[in-house]
């Protein structure tokens, strides 16, 4: 960065020392670099003072805040866009799917988030309640770290795809998430700008007893640790269940999300990572942050990858460019760097005063957005 100028009141300016593509796209949706905040107030309060009572330029003012339990929220109703139709707002933080649904059908809550399996079933089943599926920008995979180890069976391509061709993305997507996940091929969502797109994967756990045979594993082995974000343990489970079939044995290790992925982030895990993203982006800040060697969560890299991100990432051409990409992708594709699970359906409940939910509003995000279109019946 040169400079950030201010020439007049509504415009920024930056500039930039060397070419960068994805600045905007890194700058508005990647990061939460682009937030923004009142420079005096900041200044006044300091950071630990705008974290207890943030100020910012959106719909809904902040009320209070108790970590753990909930947030409430006042509407603005002098926001830009449009007065919100909700006055007040509150998230509130239930564990448990089961209590979540419960509280959804007692009318405690009005839209709960990721109810899946039978109790996403019950939603179905139950008349006041409505079932809002929405797939977001958050593909699931296997990584193996341990790839690189020469002395790891990891290291041969073939226990990799082996790996990949055990897993029954199409029964699990219908248990877990009733059908509406993707089944991918691929880490980096298919609405993602500069998405190529793989060959579907396959489920076939005879050819993966042969790689593994092939590989000199005809007895299977001892993979040692899967580890997990603990909010996804019933999808491990399932994997897991499908490598011990061809003969690849491991043990679960969940862990609290926070913990997961800051020992994902600092190579402290092994053996197999169940990994996920759903941050915003395109494919190359996808692959910078899981493919790309001193990425955040990349443990090794492949000869001829690394030069072809650089190569992207200063090329204005967007055609080239695009066909760099699809090429980094396509190679990750054939080192099996990663076995790809599906692209994540977040299943939700909506209760029966619910008007406009927000949910799918906004392609490939998660939750109710934008809160200020979020309304209740009339009555």
């Amino acid at each position: 960065m040169v400079a950030i100028e201010t020439p007049d009141p509504s415009h920024v300016q930056f500039r930039l020392k060397a070419p960068w593509p994805d600045f905007l796209t890194f700058y508005t949706g990647a990061s939460g670099a682009g937030w923004i905040v009142p420079k005096k107030y900041v200044e006044k309060v300091g950071d630990e003072g705008f974290k207890k009572a943030p100020v910012g330029a959106g719909p809904y003012k902040f009320v209070s805040f108790t970590p753990g339990v909930e947030l409430v929220l006042e509407a603005n109703d002098q926001y830009w866009r449009k007065p919100p139709h909700i006055k007040r707002l509150v998230f509130k933080v239930i564990h448990d799917e089961a209590t979540r649904l419960a509280a959804l059908k007692r009318g405690e809550v009005d839209i709960v988030y990721s109810v899946r399996g039978e109790l996403a079933e019950e939603i179905q089943r139950t008349p006041a309640l409505t079932l809002k599926p929405t797939v977001i920008q958050a593909p699931f995979w296997l990584y193996f770290p341990d790839q690189w180890d020469a002395k790891s069976p990891w290291h041969d391509q073939r226990v990799r795809l082996a790996a990949s061709f055990a897993i029954d993305r199409p029964t699990i997507n219908q248990a877990l998430t009733l059908g509406f996940s993707k089944v991918t091929g691929s880490i980096i969502p298919n609405n993602f700008e500069f998405f190529w797109q793989p060959p579907p994967p396959v489920f076939a756990p005879a050819d993966a007893k042969k790689l593994l045979t092939d590989a000199g594993y005809p007895n299977g082995f001892d993979a040692g640790d899967y580890y997990c974000d603990a909010s996804y343990a019933n999808l491990a489970e399932v994997v897991l269940n499908n490598l011990q079939a061809i003969g690849i044995r491991a043990q679960l290790r969940p862990l609290e999300r926070a913990a997961f992925f800051k020992a994902y982030a600092d190579k402290k895990l092994k053996n197999i990572i169940q990994g996920a993203s759903g941050a915003f982006g395109n494919a190359a800040t996808r692959l910078e942050a899981f493919v790309i060697t001193d990425g955040t969560y990349v443990y090794g890299s492949y000869p001829g990858l690394d030069g072809l991100f650089r190569e992207q990432a200063a090329d204005m051409d967007y055609k080239r460019r695009e066909a760099t990409l699809h090429k980094i992708q396509q190679l990750v594709q054939e080192k099996v760097v990663y076995a790809p699970i599906w692209q994540l359906a977040f299943i939700n409940g909506v209760g029966p005063r619910v008007g406009e939910s927000g949910l799918g509003l906004i392609a490939g995000h998660a939750y109710s957005a934008p809160y200020e279109d979020v309304t209740l019946k009339v009555k």
